[in-house]
């Protein structure tokens, strides 16, 4: 018994193979997520093989119709046999039993599975990447109507966990977006490195064949053929660059979630979790556990760990088509794009429906010493004392009202006027409604009207500029969908007029 795939080989493949190889490739739920992308790619092959007369019409026109029964009849008509290798030689030989081997053999006329595998990885990636772009500007959209919401709503600021300075809420989630705008950059960055088509690379070396890899790149809904044949066969740069994005995105939510997680305690009392997205404990009747943060947190970890095996595969590879550099490095990266849309969606949830404790946070806010920076600023501006010195004064203030267990409000002028003597030999004589001002978190905050601070007007204005630039991402993926809507039905008329026997040319004159 011979291959089934080819006479060069005399024996079929052993069944460990068969089992841990090609099985893997060829099960009904890896063939039907593939399914798609394989007929477009071998709807697009073949209109640019009918246009260049590489075969002749009845041939296309056969294989036209074949393509679009296959189609119609779906992925589950089709026989999987993993002695056949993968999901193309497969489809191929359905395609085969349709039409007979002379005519279905042509169709693979100037290709190699080398570059529909790439087309197919470039395609799916787009297709996750406009998904994902998508999430996470609905994601950025919720937490803007919060950072509005909350603009004035006062919190303690945390640097080494410690408290730093009184910010808001709003403030918070601004600052979120910030950060996940700039994944939405980095993701759209990905869009442009895969935005070339590999059809027409063949193997590595292209072919003698009369192709025209424009067309087929534009029916595929790209903006370019690549400019290399042996570079398209060869990287897939763009899914260690996706898994890298999706990664950078997670540590992002992740540290969002490990805020959420401690603010929930009741400690610290700043957040309270709606039952719907809680989970509770088989024992303790008491228990409220953080089910959605825990779960957001070790799902970082394993895209971390994914993007960390993609990259370790392709290191030592040679730069050509190879098993573990091409097929076995992408695989992580689909999961990694699934695992990201499941996490997006609760990251949604945990954004509008986890609820702030105002009282509570402006309580501690006025009382955990995060606005005495606004003392040392004072003492600057009306005692005429350097920074340094300030610093020193107002670290003497706070050093005693811990000795004596006096919270941030109960600071006086007459402690700082006791700090200054002993430090500089005279009184500050700050007047007592200014220091109660800078001791006010609510006064603090609307002060801080610097460029990027959280006075709450600025947020707002930051705010109006934020939901701005997603407008234009948004736009930016409307203007990518419909670039690949507008190929897909150029692809499907001039199919459809093959399939009549009409001739492509003509066709392509009538959409033009």
């Amino acid at each position: 018994m011979e291959s089934k795939v080819s006479r060069r080989l005399k024996q079929p493949p052993a069944q460990e193979v068969i089992q841990y190889i090609f099985q893997p490739r060829t099960t009904r739920e890896f063939f039907n997520k593939n399914f798609d992308v394989l007929t477009q790619i071998n709807l697009a092959h073949l209109v640019m093989l009918d246009r260049q007369d590489i075969l002749d019409e009845t041939t296309t026109s056969t294989l036209a119709n074949a393509l679009l029964k296959i189609r119609r009849d779906g992925p589950d008509a089709v026989e999987l046999d993993p002695a056949r290798e993968d999901a193309y030689f497969n489809y191929e030989a359905h395609l085969i039993q349709l039409v007979g081997q002379n005519l279905g053999g042509r169709l693979h006329t100037a290709r190699s599975r080398n570059d529909i595998g790439a087309t197919n990885d470039r395609i799916r990636a787009r297709a996750y990447v406009v998904r994902i772009c998508a999430a996470l500007v609905s994601l950025c959209d919720s937490a803007l109507e919060q950072a509005d919401a909350y603009a004035d709503h006062v919190m303690p600021g945390y640097t080494h966990m410690q408290a730093a300075q009184p910010i808001t809420y709003g403030y918070y989630f601004s600052a979120l977006v910030e950060a996940w705008s700039r994944d939405i950059d980095r993701l759209q960055h990905v869009l442009e490195t895969l935005d070339g088509c590999p059809m027409g690379a063949c193997a590595l070396a292209g072919t003698s064949f009369p192709i025209d890899r424009t067309l087929t790149s534009n029916l595929l809904g790209f903006s370019r053929p690549l400019g290399n044949a042996l570079d398209s066969v060869a990287s897939r740069d763009f899914a260690l660059e996706l898994s890298a994005a999706l990664s950078i995105m997670m540590i992002t939510c992740s540290r969002m979630v490990q805020d959420f997680y401690i603010w929930s305690t009741p400690e610290f009392g700043f957040l309270t979790f709606p039952d719907s997205i809680a989970g509770t404990s088989s024992i303790m009747p008491q228990k409220k556990n953080p089910v959605v943060l825990e779960y957001l947190r070790g799902k970082t970890a394993h895209l971390i760990g994914l993007t960390s095996a993609a990259l370790t595969t392709v290191k030592s590879t040679h730069f050509t088509h190879s098993g573990d550099s091409s097929r076995e490095s992408t695989r992580t990266c689909w999961e990694s794009c699934e695992e990201a849309l499941k996490c997006l969606e609760l990251m949604a949830l945990l954004v509008r429906d986890v609820q702030p404790e105002r009282e509570r946070m402006a309580s501690r806010a006025a009382n955990d010493f995060s606005a005495v920076t606004d003392l040392a600023d004072l003492l600057v501006r009306n005692a005429d004392l350097s920074f340094r010195d300030a610093h020193h004064i107002i670290g003497a203030v706070v050093r005693r009202a811990l000795d004596e267990g006096l919270p941030a409000t109960a600071i006086t002028t007459e402690m700082i006027d006791d700090a200054t003597q002993q430090q500089l030999g005279r009184r500050a004589a700050l007047p007592a409604e200014d220091v109660a001002k800078c001791l006010d978190p609510i006064c603090n905050v609307n002060g801080r009207e610097s460029y990027g601070a959280p006075a709450p007007q600025g947020v707002r204005d930051r705010i109006g500029a934020q939901r701005a630039a997603l407008n234009v991402h948004a736009e930016t993926l409307a203007s990518i969908e419909k670039r690949l809507d507008n190929a897909a039905a150029l692809l499907e008329q001039l199919t459809r007029a093959i399939a009549a026997a009409g001739h492509v040319q003509q066709a392509l004159a009538q959409a033009s």
